[in-house]
């Protein structure tokens, strides 16, 4: 089984490694992932028509395509999860294998269970913002309330994607996560159901 999966490509950095050592752990068989990461955040209208439909034709042709967008992405082109993940089926088309997939309303949210381990890298006690991570927007989404933690604490620095959040997940249970983000759970039981394994209930 071979997937492709369309990232913006900072998210690929931070979220690989704990997604591989996640699905290793409860797949017998383990597909073939190449994140494809694009600068800023993943294609849309015809160019991700265009993409998708390369990457499922020709010799090295993959089995499946999953495109993960953040629902914010600094353009007003997405209202909520729902409403991305049905554009960008209506860009792509009727393609049985296209899964169009979100992290609502930005990666960070998935960040957000890990409250904790976010304190102590930023050095700071702010308190975790209230409710399941990704319901936290309010025009203020979670990257935005993990920077300002970084910002006004200790460490005396600003949140960075790459180097914080590959730490921030760094030896954590992906689960704890998994259980908190039903857009994070769906995306995981996509790659876990192309893969004939067990999909976490």
């Amino acid at each position: 089984m071979k997937i492709a999966i369309l990232v913006e490509g900072a998210t690929e950095t931070a979220f690989k490694p704990v997604l591989l050592d996640f699905l290793k752990s409860r797949l017998q068989q383990m597909p073939k992932l190449k994140f494809i990461p694009h600068d800023g955040r993943v294609p849309k209208g015809d160019k991700l028509k265009r993409i998708v439909e390369n990457l499922l034709i020709g010799k090295d042709a993959f089995n499946a395509v999953i495109a993960l967008t953040d629902v914010y992405t600094g353009t007003n082109d997405f209202q909520d999860g729902a409403d991305a993940k049905a554009k960008m089926r209506e860009w792509v088309g009727n393609n049985p294998n296209f899964y169009p997939h979100v992290a609502q309303y930005d990666f960070e949210a998935w960040l957000l269970p890990y409250w904790s381990t976010i304190q102590k890298l930023a050095k700071s006690n702010k308190s975790a913002p209230a409710g399941l991570p990704e319901k936290v927007n309010h025009g203020n989404p979670p990257s935005y309330r993990i920077k300002e933690v970084f910002e006004t604490g200790k460490c005396q620095r600003s949140y960075n994607k790459i180097r914080d959040g590959a730490r921030i997940l760094k030896d954590q249970d992906l689960m704890v996560s998994v259980n908190q983000c039903p857009e994070l759970k769906a995306f995981i039981n996509t790659i876990i159901e192309l893969s004939k394994g067990d999909l976490i209930p």
